[in-house]
């Protein structure tokens, strides 16, 4: 058993993105130097290595993006550069324009982060532009490097990060279900305002939380981009940023509900507790339901498997039919007590309020409206994206007599919600 728990081990940290980075990574540069030793007149034509590390990405879109952009850079600075040195040479005041001017101009070229090596091109081409051929070495070493990154990742396609970033959604539902948790623990005893405002502190750094996700979900939103192994992509892409939009909305629910809660204790004597026993009963009961329906929802839009998907949907099913009749007993008994506290039924029907908020957002219906709606988006900025091609080919097929007319696209959803519910997911 331990040895199985190591080689387990073993693979996973083998598929984390550090380690797929850094071995990627070393390879590439390594095969870069070699070639370039070869076709460069450097001596040592460290540029190649260099870019190579710079375009070398854990997923296939990330590093074709950033080999574009990186190639592109370099080509404008030694191009700059070239211009520069025909004209006046090497200067001080030669110099700070050849950088002026490298800025600006990457600003145009879409390089985004490589901005700079505009300037970095053209600062080191400019002082040895007297024999062009070294400045065309620096952009045939780029070359080298860039085309040794896309390669590496072509021949070896990245892993798929989406069950990464479904562990990450999974976890942060359940750190959401641990806070509710703790919270319902202290309903029926007297809280001090200290602890009612830890547990509002719990409930912001939950958006720390939130962004770590964001991270990790972006990179396998990247990976499912152009890789060959992957025939829903769209879909998945759709199905996890749903997925995180509505549990990063239910976090905002959660913080002004412990806010709600807080408030509830400024108003409330040392030795009083926040609800009457039978109250915090029933209301514990709705909180364990909640938490149960946050961890069944990210575990349902996370699920690889047909069969676990509907488990998952059968289970929070269940908790929320609970956890709306938990709420409906909380409702009557917080009503029937208005007269003991009241001036507190601001604060209880605030917290009712944002319960149902959660609820709302994580009934099947809503969640269904918003995926077909972020599929016809999808849908609709690919057409956008393709007019001009989609012109063209209409125009051929038309013929003489000019374009066929193009039927109305049909919306997005249907067919690909039922392939979703039926469980269809792309394999790492």
């Amino acid at each position: 058993m331990p040895a199985r728990e190591a080689v387990a081990a073993l693979l996973k940290r083998g598929r984390d993105p550090v380690v797929t980075l850094t071995l990627r990574a070393t390879v590439a540069a390594t095969i870069s130097y070699v070639i370039a030793l070869r076709i460069s007149t450097e001596a040592a034509p460290l540029t190649a290595p260099l870019t190579a590390l710079l375009v070398v990405q854990v997923t296939l879109y990330s590093t074709i993006t950033t080999g574009i952009r990186r190639v592109n850079s370099v080509v404008v600075g030694v191009l700059l550069a070239v211009g520069f040195s025909a004209l006046v040479g090497l200067t001080w005041w030669s110099l700070g324009l050849v950088v002026l001017a490298a800025l600006v101009v990457g600003q145009f070229v879409r390089v985004d982060e490589f901005v700079n090596e505009v300037a970095i091109s053209a600062m080191l081409v400019l002082g040895v532009s007297q024999l062009a051929h070294q400045a065309w070495d620096r952009v045939l070493e780029t070359l080298i490097g860039a085309g040794v990154g896309l390669l590496l990742n072509f021949l070896f396609a990245p892993p798929v990060w989406v069950g990464t970033a479904g562990e990450s959604i999974e976890d942060l539902a359940r750190r959401m279900r641990h806070l509710l948790l703790r919270v319902s623990e202290e309903l029926d005893v007297p809280t001090a305002v200290e602890h009612a405002e830890a547990r509002l502190h719990e409930a912001r750094r939950l958006d720390q939380d939130v962004s770590e996700v964001d991270v990790a979900l972006r990179r396998a939103e990247d990976s499912l981009r152009l890789n060959p192994r992957v025939k829903e992509g769209l879909l998945s892409r759709v199905v996890l940023r749903t997925g995180l939009d509505t549990l990063e909305i239910c976090v905002v629910v959660l913080r002004v509900l412990t806010r709600s809660l807080t408030d509830l204790a400024r108003r409330r004597g040392e030795d009083e507790p926040l609800f009457a026993r039978d109250v915090a009963v029933v209301m514990e009961q709705l909180f364990a339901h909640l938490g149960g329906a946050l961890v069944s929802f990210a575990v349902l839009v996370t699920t690889q498997v047909s069969r676990n998907a509907e488990e998952a949907e059968e289970r929070l099913a269940a908790e929320l039919s609970a956890a709306r009749a938990s709420r409906d007993n909380v409702a009557q008994l917080l009503l029937d007590r208005v007269r003991e506290h009241p001036h507190a039924w601001q604060l209880h029907g605030a917290v009712l309020a944002e319960v149902d908020r959660i609820l709302d957002e994580l009934t099947p219906e809503h969640r269904s409206q918003r995926l077909m709606e972020e599929l016809d988006r999808a849908a609709h900025t690919r057409r956008e994206r393709f007019a001009v091609l989609t012109r063209i080919r209409d125009t051929v097929r038309g013929g003489p007599g000019g374009p066929v007319p193009r039927r109305p696209a049909p919306r997005a959803g249907g067919l690909l919600l039922r392939r979703l519910q039926r469980g269809v997911w792309p394999r790492e």
